[in-house]
């Protein structure tokens, strides 16, 4: 018998109320989990100085490679859990759960090794400058420490995700970032431990927000509950979660691999352009949030309607999460666009930084658009199953694209800080094209 639930069932009632109630939690959640490096930057930027606010900056494509491919597995997992709450099979949901959270474990575990023996070698690979890469290392070796923290927190919370409960991983979430800022900020003012203090204040909230949601799925009696003595790999499970989470995590690692090299070519216009990159990369982050939540949404409906066989609601929920994301995008952009070279200046008030911040904005910021078609219906299809055609397609356009357009940008045309920024929009909008034609001619004339 279930506890009065905080779980949501999506197959039934207004499709768009239903997606706009999931996604404004995971908006919000995602905002504040994104306050951990960004908090990191601002306190680096305005009481360290611009080479400690390039080192983090530059470190973040390294730590995403390793956190987004475990992420991609979570899609995998979320994707699986919500068919059975969707069919109502709670005993293969139960194992489901078990089965995530073990290897939640054992990748944290092999992760974290990863992570800190890789640090200095990509460091070099990314041509990091002398004055940064002392500090760059600290933060990343310290970093990587916490990276068990990182993904249970963010495995637990997507099974949440799965059953429709966005609202207690926000709490969790909002009450650990404010942890973080109250310790970046003992750590570096009272303490003077500089870039470190920064990087330990983030690992200690991302195990305390860990330590949260274990103990939720504990003790909760609900039917996604976390038994440690039944914790195993069931490897049925195991194998439909690599299924669809393989790819998507695959797709993620050699996507953020090709940022490092574009971080490669911004690296070359010295300190002042790599921390205006960091500040755009920041604000642009912030931006990608309502596509980004509204992507995860899509996957929850989807597979959430497909495990209790209500195909005919499946693509109304796919076109509506779509125009959602572009409505709110638009809006935001407008704004950011308008006061490019203020928000840049949260983050440092050099004259340099603000400069090249405010142009890397205002040349990319509008493309966007693209980008939101290409999440929220890579999530759709990822919910139904279909993950390999979203990774097939992203990995050629963010990757191969972007790439073949710096070479010859670079090589046969003009070797200019925008011109190199640009490279994102480029891979944005041929994704979105090859997306969208992918999506009509694999499901969009089916019923299902």
């Amino acid at each position: 018998m279930k506890e009065k639930t905080s779980a949501k069932d999506m197959t039934t009632g207004n499709i768009m109320l239903l997606l706009i109630q999931f996604s404004i939690p995971l908006i919000i959640g995602n905002l504040f989990q994104m306050m951990y490096n960004t908090v990191d930057s601002l306190v680096v930027g305005n009481f360290v100085g611009k080479e400690a606010l390039a080192a983090v900056g530059s470190t973040t494509m390294i730590i995403n490679m390793l956190v987004f491919f475990f992420n991609g597995v979570s899609i995998g997992a979320g994707v699986v859990i919500s068919r059975y709450y969707g069919a109502r099979e709670y005993d293969r949901l139960h194992t489901a759960v078990e089965t995530t959270i073990f290897i939640t474990f054992v990748c944290g575990v092999l992760f974290t090794i990863i992570g800190i023996a890789m640090v200095h070698p990509m460091l070099l690979f990314m041509s990091t400058p002398e004055d940064v890469m002392d500090a760059a290392t600290v933060y990343l070796q310290i970093y990587f420490m916490g990276m068990m923290g990182l993904l249970v927190y963010n495995m637990g919370s997507g099974v949440l995700r799965a059953v429709g409960d966005t609202r207690r991983p926000l709490l969790f979430l909002i009450f650990t970032s404010v942890v973080n800022v109250i310790l970046d900020l003992l750590f570096v003012i009272v303490f003077h431990a500089g870039i470190a203090g920064v990087a330990y204040a983030t690992i200690i909230a991302q195990f305390l927000s860990a330590g949260m949601i274990l103990v939720l799925l504990t003790r909760t009696k609900d039917v996604y509950r976390l038994t440690w003595r039944d914790l195993r790999c069931d490897g049925n499970i195991l194998k439909q979660i690599f299924l669809i989470g393989l790819p998507a995590g695959i797709q993620s690692v050699i996507t953020a691999f090709s940022n490092v090299f574009v971080q490669s070519y911004i690296n070359s216009f010295g300190s002042a352009c790599m921390a205006g990159w960091s500040c755009y990369n920041k604000l642009d982050t912030f931006i990608m949030l309502p596509m980004q939540s509204m992507a995860q949404a899509a996957t929850t409906f989807v597979g959430q309607n497909i495990g209790a066989g209500k195909n005919d609601r499946v693509n109304k929920g796919t076109v509506q999460s779509m125009a959602i994301t572009v409505g709110i995008t638009a809006v935001i952009a407008v704004f950011l666009y308008i006061f490019a070279a203020p928000a840049t200046g949260l983050f440092s008030s050099d004259r340099e930084v603000i400069r090249y911040g405010a142009l890397f904005i205002q040349t990319n910021v509008f493309f966007l658009m693209f980008n939101c078609i290409n999440h929220t219906l890579a999530g759709a299809l990822r919910g139904r199953g279909d993950s390999t055609g979203p990774m097939v397609i992203m990995l050629l356009n963010f990757v191969a694209v972007r790439q073949v357009y710096l070479f010859v940008l670079t090589h046969f045309i003009s070797n200019t800080e925008r011109l190199v920024g640009f490279s994102y929009p480029v891979g944005w909008t041929a994704c979105c094209i090859m997306e969208v034609a992918y999506f009509y001619v694999r499901w969009g004339r089916k019923k299902n």
